[in-house]
C-alpha cells in the first residue's frame, strides 16, 4: 500500500514538473486539463501551479484590480435600455471607456508590462472589453448624431433666403425699363421681322453685408459637440465626419432646389430653349450669391462650432459639405460658358461673370486651407475666365450681326427701323457693363482689342475707352446699314425722313444714357448736323415741284400782273393743287414720332410754302375770282392750306374732300 502511495506521488510530482515546466507556453491550461482528466488528483495541479508560480498572482492581482468604475461603465454603455445617448451618466460612462482604452494602450506601447506576459493576458482582456464597450458606445453616439442633425435642421425656405438680399440701384434697371419699344428677341428676329414686348430684367444684386444664418438649433449645437468630441477622442472621426457631411450635403442640394437650380449636365443644359435657360440663368446668378455669401459662411461656422477640437476636421468635413453645390454651380456655368453664342444671352453671360467674379474672393477665403479647395477656386477662376471669353466672343459677333443685317423689308410709313431700336436699346443697356468690358478687352488678344473705323480721327479714338471705341464702330455700323435701307424707299423724300427718324432716335438713345460719356459731344453734333442737312434735302425732294407752280415764269406777264395769261394761271393752280393733294394723301400717311421735329417740319414746310403760295393768291387769285369755277381752281385759301400742314407725318393717310368754295 505504501509503495502505490509511493508511486502516486511520483507520478504527481512528474506531472508538477512537466507543468511547471510549460508554465510559460499558451498550452499550459490545456495541458492541465488533459492530466486531471486521466486522474481527478491532478486537478490540484491548477491550485499547485497557481501557488507555486509566482506570475499566478500578478494575474489574479490583475483580475482583481479591475476598477469597478469601468465595470460600472461597461455596464451603462452595453445596457440596451438606455434610451438615450446623451444623458450625462452614458457620456460619463463613454470618457471612461475613453480613458481606460488610453491608459491601456499607452501602457501596451509603453512596454511596461512586456516582462509579465500572464499579467499582459490579462490587461488585453480588459483592454478588449474596453474597446469592444467603446464600439458599442459610439455606433450608438454615432446614430444620436445623425438624428440630431436632421431632426434640429432649420428649414431653408425662398422667402428666408431673400429676405436678405434686395435689389441695388443700378440692378434694379430692368432691361424693359430700357427696351421701351417694340424690341425682338434677337437680330435673327429683326430680320424675320419677329418682334417680341417681353420684359426681360437683369437680376438680383447682393445688398448689404454678408449674413449669417443658423442652420441647425442653437440647443443642439451643443449636443453635437459633444458627441464629436468623443468620437474624435476614440478615433471615429471618420464616421463622424461621414454622417456629418452625407446629413449637410443633402439640406445644401435642397437648397439649391430651393433656389431654382436643377442638377443638369453640360449637354442638357445646351439642349434648354432660351426662355427657360433665360430663366435658369437669373436663379443661377442669385443663387451663388445666396450660396456663396450666406449658406458657405454659415456652413463652415456651423463646422467650426461643432468640431472645435480638430481644425483639420473641420476644413474636411467643411469642404465635403460644400463643394458638391459649388461645383454644380460651377457646372451650369461651365455649360453657358462653351454655349452657342447668341446676342439675347449678353447681358445674362455678363450677369452671371459679375456675380462669379463678385464671390470669387469670398470661395477663396473659404477654401483656402485645402488642396482640395485650391482645386474649387481654381475650377471657378477657369469658369469666371470662360464666362469673360463668351461676353467679348457674343459681343463681338454682336458688332457683325450689326454689319451684315440685311433685311429687305421697308416700314411704308418710314418710321424708326426695328434694327435701330433693337441696337440702341440693346447698347444703351451695355453700357452698365462698361467697366467689366473695358476690363476684358484689356486682358483679351490683340485681334480683339484692334478697332477699324473709316472716317474718325485717331486723336479723337485714342481718348476713349476701348469700350467707347467699338461702341463708336457699331454706331458707324448702323448708320452705314441705315442708309442701305433708306435706299429701298422708292420716294427720295421718304428716304430722308427715315434717315431723320432713325438718326434723331439714335442721338436720343445717346444722349439718354452713359453713351455721351462715351462717344462725346462732337459725335452728337455731327448727327444733329445730318438730321438738319436732310430736313433741307426732303424740303428739297418733296415740296420743289408744288414751289415751282408759285413763280412767275411761264405765265405771260408783260409789264405787270394784269397781262397774266388766265389759262396758264388755271394750268398753275390746277397743278399746285394736284402736288398738294398728293403730298398730303402720301406724308399724312407717313409717321414721325418725335413730336418735336414733327413740328420743325411743319413749321420748315410752311416758311417754304405759305408765303409763296399767299403772294401767288393775291398777286392773280383776282384774275380768276372773276371768271366762273373760280373755286375749282383757287381750292384753298393761305390759313386752309396752313391747317392741312398740321396733319402731315401722324402716321394716318388722309384725303382732301374739298367742298369747292362758289365763284364770287
Amino acid at each position: 500500500m505504501a509503495a502505490t502511495t509511493e508511486g502516486q506521488d511520483k507520478v504527481l510530482a512528474t506531472a508538477q514538473r512537466i507543468v511547471r515546466s510549460l508554465h510559460n507556453t499558451s498550452d499550459t491550461d490545456d495541458m492541465l486539463l488533459i492530466l486531471s482528466a486521466f486522474d481527478n488528483r491532478l486537478s490540484t495541479l491548477s491550485s499547485f501551479v497557481s501557488s507555486d508560480d509566482p506570475s499566478s498572482g500578478a494575474q489574479k492581482s490583475a483580475s482583481s484590480a479591475v476598477d469597478p468604475r469601468f465595470e460600472a461603465a461597461e455596464q451603462i454603455i452595453l445596457n440596451e435600455a438606455n434610451s438615450s445617448a446623451l444623458t450625462d451618466d452614458y457620456l460619463a460612462a463613454v470618457d471612461e471607456l475613453i480613458q481606460a482604452t488610453e491608459e491601456l494602450n499607452l501602457n501596451y506601447r509603453d512596454g511596461e508590462l512586456q516582462a509579465e506576459a500572464q499579467a499582459t493576458d490579462a490587461r488585453y482582456d480588459i483592454r478588449d472589453r474596453a474597446e469592444n464597450a467603446l464600439q458599442v458606445a459610439m455606433m450608438r453616439l454615432e446614430d444620436e448624431f445623425g438624428h440630431i442633425l436632421i431632426r434640429n435642421t432649420v428649414p431653408l425656405d425662398p422667402e428666408r433666403l431673400h429676405r436678405s438680399f434686395h435689389y441695388s440701384s443700378t440692378a434694379t434697371i430692368a432691361a424693359s425699363d430700357i427696351f421701351d419699344d417694340d424690341v425682338s428677341e434677337s437680330l435673327d428676329d429683326v430680320s424675320s421681322g419677329r418682334y417680341s414686348h417681353r420684359r426681360r430684367g437683369r437680376g438680383m444684386s447682393f445688398g448689404g453685408d454678408d449674413v449669417s444664418l443658423d442652420l441647425i438649433q442653437q440647443d443642439a449645437v451643443i449636443d453635437l459637440r459633444q458627441i464629436a468630441d468623443r468620437m474624435i477622442q476614440s478615433g471615429y472621426e471618420k464616421e463622424c465626419c461621414q454622417v456629418y457631411c452625407s446629413v449637410r450635403r443633402d439640406v445644401l442640394d435642397e437648397c439649391l432646389v430651393i433656389l431654382g437650380v436643377e442638377k443638369l449636365s453640360i449637354e442638357e443644359v445646351q439642349r434648354v430653349e432660351w426662355r427657360l435657360l433665360d430663366d435658369k440663368m437669373k436663379k443661377w446668378i442669385q443663387a451663388v450669391k445666396i450660396i456663396v455669401r450666406m449658406l458657405l459662411p454659415s456652413e463652415k461656422d456651423l463646422c467650426e462650432q461643432i468640431f472645435v477640437g480638430s481644425d483639420l476636421i473641420k476644413e474636411v468635413c467643411f469642404l465635403e459639405t460644400s463643394k458638391g453645390s459649388v461645383m454644380q454651380l460651377l457646372n451650369f456655368g461651365e455649360a453657358i460658358a462653351i454655349g452657342r453664342r447668341s446676342s439675347e444671352k449678353l447681358f445674362r453671360i455678363l450677369d452671371m461673370f459679375d456675380a462669379l467674379a463678385g464671390v470669387l474672393p469670398d470661395l477663396q477665403s473659404l477654401f483656402m486651407d485645402e488642396e482640395a479647395g485650391d482645386m474649387v477656386c481654381s475650377e471657378a477662376k477657369g469658369v469666371l475666365d470662360g464666362l469673360g471669353e463668351a461676353a467679348i466672343g457674343t459681343f463681338m459677333e454682336f458688332e457683325n450681326a450689326v454689319q451684315t443685317e440685311s433685311s429687305r423689308k421697308t416700314l411704308q410709313n418710314g418710321e424708326i427701323h426695328p434694327l435701330t431700336r433693337y441696337v440702341m436699346n440693346y447698347v444703351k443697356l451695355l453700357v452698365d457693363y462698361s467697366d467689366t468690358l473695358n476690363a476684358l478687352l484689356e486682358n483679351a488678344e490683340d485681334e480683339l482689342r484692334r478697332v477699324e473705323i473709316g472716317n474718325i480721327d485717331n486723336s479723337e479714338m485714342k481718348s476713349m475707352s476701348l469700350i467707347g471705341q467699338r461702341l463708336l464702330a457699331l454706331m458707324k455700323s448702323l448708320e452705314s446699314n441705315l442708309e442701305e435701307k433708306s435706299r429701298m424707299y422708292e420716294d427720295t423724300a421718304m428716304q430722308y425722313i427715315f434717315l431723320m427718324n432713325n438718326i434723331l432716335y439714335i442721338v436720343q438713345k445717346v444722349k439718354d444714357s452713359e453713351l455721351q460719356n462715351l462717344l462725346g459731344d462732337n459725335w452728337i453734333k455731327k448727327r444733329r448736323g445730318q438730321i438738319r442737312q436732310y430736313a433741307t434735302q426732303y424740303l428739297r425732294a418733296s415740296w420743289s415741284n408744288a414751289l415751282s407752280c408759285l413763280k412767275d415764269v411761264g405765265i405771260g406777264i408783260v409789264g405787270s400782273s394784269s397781262n397774266a395769261s388766265k389759262v396758264a394761271l388755271k394750268e398753275r393752280f390746277k397743278n399746285f393743287n394736284a402736288c398738294f393733294e398728293d403730298i398730303y394723301r402720301v406724308q399724312t400717311a407717313w409717321k414721325v414720332p418725335d413730336p418735336q421735329l414733327r413740328e420743325e417740319l411743319r413749321i420748315s414746310i410752311s416758311e417754304k410754302v405759305l408765303p409763296a403760295y399767299r403772294a401767288f393768291v393775291g398777286r392773280f387769285g383776282s384774275h380768276l375770282e372773276s371768271g366762273r369755277n373760280a373755286g375749282k381752281y383757287i381750292k384753298y385759301t393761305p390759313d386752309e392750306l396752313e391747317n392741312y400742314l398740321l396733319d402731315l407725318f401722324e402716321g394716318t393717310p388722309l384725303i382732301l374732300h374739298h367742298m369747292r368754295r362758289k365763284s364770287t
